[in-house]
């Protein structure tokens, strides 16, 4: 199969390419084989590539195939699993930027009967992640308000609409003003642009008594950003670093004692790995807004086709230019064939 293999860590992300490797196996009795039709380009990759995650001090060392998450059609299964042959998935699993893949069934989940493929791909774990930090951690209420900071990234859209689906104010932290004009199409509230001097102010302007929000969800590793928007005794939630390259962020303490802040980390894959039930619940809450109605899946303007355009996809990604979830579109005709034979059936 063809796949982004990655031998050695890059600095140049012209020089990755795709080549053929040998297809996966099965490591364990409750393996999927998976076609992939579909792979988001995450900030995750970005650092994978260049050797920048802490993950690359361990758990990813080359040769590993690049990708973290994906949409595909199951090719086989074990007898016992409830996801059959034919079954369109979405999920999340290192070597995605590939045409098949092997993961474990409790790394996937059937795509929404309303949502194509790229949809579910475009949201991925983001929605979930979110639910997890906005419900389960921050535990924000109907009537608060909310500072989504990288509120046009692929976990952003989702944090921006879970909060309306729950009944807060969102003021969302962005880029640019197309980043602005479409986060406001999915439920924002105010809009801020983070290159605006003294933007943290214009954030608690919109609050009552301009004493700031009740909850910032943060993204992006602006924690003291996020701590100068936020009201007294409020609650920051720590989700990404997507605007550091790979370096974190000092705080200063005395910030958080000042305003009485809870600050929390939020890693959705090791909160898994301790607590299963709690994950299963975060998924649980988050599929019944889908099902509602209240999830708008949200995909980048530009097309990727192919892995020769992982390249340009994560170029893209590194200069910030992407919004929602840009998506490597690997073989959109197997989802077609698969829905023009079910229409025949």
């Amino acid at each position: 199969m063809k796949a982004i293999q990655i031998d050695r860590f890059v600095t140049d992300l012209a020089n990755i390419s795709p080549k053929n490797v040998p297809s996966p196996k099965p490591q364990s009795p409750k393996a999927l084989h998976i076609e992939i039709t579909h792979a988001a380009i995450t900030h995750v990759d970005l650092l994978y590539v260049q050797g920048l995650h802490q993950n690359n001090k361990r758990h990813v060392q080359p040769p590993f195939i690049l990708g973290t998450e994906f949409s595909g059609i199951v090719t086989s299964a074990p007898p016992t699993s409830s996801l059959t042959p034919g079954t369109r998935v979405f999920g999340g699993g290192l070597g995605s930027f590939a045409e098949e893949i092997c993961v474990d069934e409790a790394h996937v989940r059937r795509v929404p009967a309303q949502w194509t493929n790229a949809e579910a791909c475009a949201v991925g774990a983001s929605g979930a992640v979110s639910y997890g930090a906005l419900v389960g951690v921050a535990q924000l209420k109907t009537g608060e308000t909310v500072l989504v900071l990288g509120a046009s990234g692929g976990l952003g859209v989702m944090a921006v609409q879970i909060a309306k689906a729950l009944g807060a104010r969102v003021v969302a932290v962005v880029g640019d003003a197309e980043k602005g004009e479409m986060v406001r199409g999915i439920g924002a509230d105010a809009v801020v642009d983070y290159h605006d001097e003294g933007w943290e102010d214009k954030v608690r302007s919109f609050t009552l008594g301009k004493r700031g929000v009740e909850v910032v969800y943060d993204a992006i590793g602006a924690v003291e950003s996020g701590l100068r928007s936020l009201k007294y005794r409020g609650r920051l939630v720590i989700v990404g670093f997507a605007a550091r390259g790979g370096n974190m962020e000092n705080v200063r303490a005395n910030r958080i004692l000042l305003k009485s802040a809870m600050v929390h980390g939020y890693r959705f894959g090791e909160d898994g790995r301790h607590d299963p039930q709690r994950t299963k619940d975060v998924w649980d809450g988050f599929m019944n807004l889908v099902d509602s109605g209240k999830i708008q899946p949200v995909i980048y303007k530009e097309e990727y086709r192919g892995l020769e355009a992982v390249p340009e996809a994560l170029e893209d990604a590194k200069n910030h230019k992407a919004w929602g979830r840009a998506i490597l579109r690997i073989d959109e005709n197997a989802e077609k064939e698969l829905q023009q034979h079910r229409a025949k059936l």
